[in-house]
């Protein structure tokens, strides 16, 4: 009894000294050792494949995320719309059903029409013009609207810019297009693009385009080379044209109370790190979009159309519509500060 009694008086002792201890300094967590229950998980929804350039962003991200927090913070991918489909994710991340996505900016214009911007045919001239306009005024305007809607935007990335591919013919001049049914994001400016040039506009989830390409409820489609090859348009399409006539890029959400709710540390590890991989990302889609054209090329599966300076000016001319209407929704103004030769 008395050796019971020694050990239990020990136990307490020690207990005591610990206790007063903690409670003299900063609480220290072992990132390797934390429980489940005190993990802080993000799951991270995307509809592109894993292997496309945002799905291999999306896993350097979380791999980084992982390492950086000892495991502390876990973000979990789901590609491809494994978790949500197209036109849900929103919904789920309002909910909190999810804590990140990464959408097409196309499929903020519904919420936001001034987002619109981004999908005028013909607007840029290069990526980097892009990137500097998102983080002048016109993309802080953009991003400070999301919030309104309790989202916030913590990073771009690209994708590329968008090609023409069909089952009819090679599309090279305005007339090319006459009568074709094409599949696109939901944009009134993508509806307006098509229909300048005679053809027909269909909104559509990602997920669903393979499946109406190949059962001819849409004709063609316009992509980035890398979601053309990832999801294997080019073996339901017979032609390809290298258009680069539209930007598509993502913008990486959260939801702006979960975000709130984060330790200051571990936000600032987020973004140290979404601007690590974003700078990343952007070079990793011109190198997959640049080798997966050659490989597209090299298997022959679909003809591929090179456009000439005066053919890519005659379809600008032809899509100038698409500015008009979108001045009259949103403000010449707004437009014009885009690409200032607007109409």
């Amino acid at each position: 009894m008395r050796k019971t009694g020694i050990l239990t008086l020990t136990v307490i002792f020690l207990t005591v000294i610990i206790l007063a201890l903690s409670g003299c300094s900063a609480r220290v967590v072992d990132h390797q050792q934390v429980a489940k229950n005190e993990e802080i998980v993000i799951k991270f929804s995307h509809v592109t494949a894993a292997d496309s350039p945002k799905g291999l962003a999306a896993t350097r991200f979380a791999d980084l995320v992982r390492q950086r927090t000892g495991g502390y913070v876990e973000v979990q991918v789901f590609p491809n719309s494994t978790l949500y489909k197209d036109g849900e994710e929103f919904d789920a991340l309002n909910r909190g059903a999810v804590q990140m996505l990464a959408p097409a900016t196309s499929k903020l214009s519904g919420m936001f029409p001034d987002w619109q911007l981004l999908d005028l045919p013909y607007a840029f001239p290069n990526l980097t013009y892009i990137h500097q306009l998102m983080e002048g005024p016109v993309g802080k305007k953009l991003l400070a609207q999301l919030q309104t809607r309790k989202m916030l935007g913590l990073a771009m990335w690209d994708n590329g810019f968008k090609e023409f591919t069909n089952n009819k013919r090679p599309l090279v001049r305005p007339r090319d297009f006459q009568g074709l049914r094409f599949r696109v994001m939901p944009s009134q400016v993508l509806v307006d693009q098509f229909a300048a040039v005679g053809a027909s506009a269909y909104p559509m989830p990602f997920n669903d385009v393979g499946q109406a390409l190949a059962t001819g409820m849409v004709d063609g489609e316009e992509n980035t080379i890398s979601n053309i090859y990832t999801q294997r348009f080019d073996r339901s399409q017979k032609y390809l044209t290298l258009s680069d006539h539209g930007y598509l890029g993502y913008v990486v959400l959260t939801n702006v109370d979960f975000w709130n709710s984060l330790p200051a540390w571990v936000q600032k590890v987020l973004r140290d790190t979404l601007a690590e991989v974003t700078v990343w990302e952007r070079a990793e889609a011109k190198k997959v979009n640049e080798e997966q054209l050659k490989v597209m090329d090299k298997q022959g599966k679909v003809k591929i159309q090179h456009l000439t300076p005066a053919e890519k000016e005659a379809l600008q001319k032809a899509f100038r519509p698409a500015y008009e209407h979108l001045s009259e929704e949103i403000g010449r103004s707004l437009v014009r500060s885009v690409q200032p030769g607007a109409p």
